[in-house]
């Protein structure tokens, strides 16, 4: 049996309205108009069958079930990402070249090796130090 989900853009649209407290805001993240996150975020309050948003005359509030949704969203959207950038970078190892004065390597270099990787290791260093 498969899985019953709204429109993974609704989704989107909700999430980034939700972390901004924006539809604007959201509209300019996901590079479309207040409008269309206006009607994803309509079709998704119609799908669940409750309101996610109040609207009031100066912007959007949060409802609590919305409140409790975005709660439970934003993570998944964060883990999506992660995974998304883990997966791109398999197999994409970058290589940086750093010719650098051995005195230099020796003091400043390598004591920062470790950070350095734990931060990037999808770059693989190459010293030389002539």
């Amino acid at each position: 049996m498969g899985r019953r989900l709204p429109s993974l853009n609704a989704l989107k649209a909700f999430e980034a309205a939700a972390r901004l407290e924006s539809f604007t805001d959201a509209a300019a993240e996901l590079f479309v108009t207040h409008a269309a996150i206006s009607r994803h975020v309509r079709d998704l309050e119609d799908w669940l069958g409750t309101p996610l948003f109040l609207r009031t005359g100066r912007g959007v509030e949060l409802t609590e079930a919305g409140r409790r949704f975005a709660l439970r969203l934003t993570p998944l959207f964060d883990q999506l990402a992660d995974a998304t950038r883990e997966a791109a970078a398999v197999g994409d190892v970058r290589q940086l070249k750093v010719s650098v004065e051995p005195s230099i390597a020796s003091r400043w270099l390598v004591p920062r090796l470790g950070r350095f990787n734990e931060l990037h290791p999808d770059i693989e260093l190459a010293i030389d130090p002539t």
